[in-house]
């Protein structure tokens, strides 16, 4: 995590954002505090931004320009959101400058093939190519000047992670009410493929599983003194009749920054998760419990960070837990009381199911239909060129016969006198019998 210096340069980077997806650990910090020189990021932190890896390269080039990590510490969250530390720029060195415009052509480069890709798979597949949607990839920097980084590249940066990591928790939501809508879809579907009896008994055992997942403890009210009390007890340890909000702040504090970011909120609903859930119960969804922990820690951002920077800090804290709220919560209503999606939304997503299944079944006729066209073709190019095979065979045998010597035929020649020598008239008398000339 991030120190001192990481909290300002969160509104950049948003390091606090990062390991949503995992699962926080509660640690024991009575016993020892983390030394300065760890409060460093993790490697495996990451916003979740398709440009994650330029927006960190970014923010730690400029952080090593002494006058740029100056001006860092001395802005409030307000002005960066402005952009008026990206007027800053102008300031830094030129080693830093030269590093940024490498940075940005990699890039560019990195966004063009991509999308190239895109386009190809987009082609491929018979699809209509989305330009807007392309050109969407690009908003976090100035990509018609693809080799230098300027003021308004650091101050698309800076505006783009943030509209993006603001979105973040609504898409989580969404894709969430899609998961449990496409859930119950196919229970629906299953049941229709069972006949009455089994059916039945289908039904009763899904029943079944929904009450006993709603048979819990009291989940107290994230935020709460209850909530707390029962995590400084239980997870810390310690007596619950020495509770102290202050002391309580700084023992969760893991990095020791003086600030509470997300994924430390995130560590203290564990205690409360785990009285609904159980990966090893047939009723209990994890994908469920990771929802209910993005909506506690939701509610707890809401009602503590007055700033709307993305954490709590100790005067935010204190003042929380000196409310009258803090003491008389009541307890938390989960997901089961909290339906996720109307009858109307359902039946709006099966239509939308059954058109995409009408759109995959209409192209994949037409894949079938271009694939007996292409066996057509290549059967008829295999027939031409068996053809063409036999013509050229029986032209070669015609230009073979022609270029070929005649075969001279065997003839019996009566040899001249001259050619008869004395003696040899016996030979001749018995190798022809043609009648040889009278004299007169």
């Amino acid at each position: 995590m991030w120190g001192r210096h990481g909290v300002f340069c969160c509104f950049l980077i948003l390091c606090l954002w990062a390991c949503l997806n995992a699962v926080p650990i509660d640690v024991d910090k009575t016993k020892v505090s983390p030394p300065a020189e760890e409060l460093e990021p993790p490697k495996s932190a990451d916003t979740g931004l398709h440009y994650d890896r330029y927006l960190r390269e970014v923010v730690d080039f400029l952080e090593k320009d002494p006058h740029f990590r100056e001006k860092l510490h001395n802005t409030d969250m307000e002005d960066i959101k402005v952009g008026k530390l990206a007027k800053e720029l102008d300031f830094v060195s030129h080693h830093v400058r030269t590093k940024l415009d490498e940075l940005k052509r990699q890039e560019v480069n990195r966004l063009r093939t991509l999308i190239k890709v895109k386009q190809d798979l987009d082609g491929e597949r018979g699809m209509t190519v989305d330009h807007q949607g392309l050109l969407k990839q690009f908003e976090h920097l100035n990509h018609l000047n693809p080799h230098t980084f300027e003021v308004d590249d650091l101050d698309r940066l800076i505006k783009s992670a943030t509209d993006d990591l603001e979105n973040f928790d609504k898409d989580q939501h969404e894709e969430f009410k899609k998961y449990e809508m496409m859930k119950e879809h196919e229970r629906r579907e299953r049941l229709k493929t069972l006949d009455e009896e089994a059916r039945k008994k289908e039904e009763e055992h899904y029943e079944e599983m929904k009450k006993k997942h709603a048979e819990h403890p009291k989940i107290n009210h994230p935020g709460s003194q209850d909530q707390f009390k029962e995590v400084w007890e239980e997870t810390d340890g310690l007596d619950p009749g020495d509770f102290n909000t202050k002391t309580f702040f700084s023992l969760h504090d893991t990095n020791g920054d003086g600030y509470l970011d997300e994924q430390e909120l995130e560590a203290l609903f564990t205690k409360e998760l785990e009285k609904i859930y159980d990966p090893t119960q047939e009723e209990d969804d994890m994908m469920e419990m990771e929802e209910e922990r993005l909506r506690m820690r939701e509610h707890v951002i809401n009602e503590v960070d007055t700033n709307k920077d993305r954490l709590v800090s100790l005067d935010e804290f204190m003042a929380a837990t000196n409310k009258k709220e803090f003491v008389q919560q009541e307890g938390w209503e989960t997901l089961e009381q909290n339906p996720i999606y109307t009858e109307d939304e359902l039946r709006e997503f099966e239509e939308h199911l059954i058109r995409e299944e009408q759109d995959l079944n209409e192209k994949t006729n037409d894949l079938v239909r271009q694939r007996e066209e292409l066996e057509r073709h290549q059967q008829e190019l295999s027939a031409q060129k068996i053809q063409l095979h036999q013509a050229v065979e029986h032209m070669e045998r015609l230009k073979s016969q022609k270029t070929e010597p005649p075969v001279q035929a065997k003839v019996n020649t009566v040899p001249s006198a001259m050619e008869i020598l004395p003696g040899d008239s016996q030979s001749l008398a018995q190798g022809h019998h043609q009648d040889l000339p009278a004299h007169s």
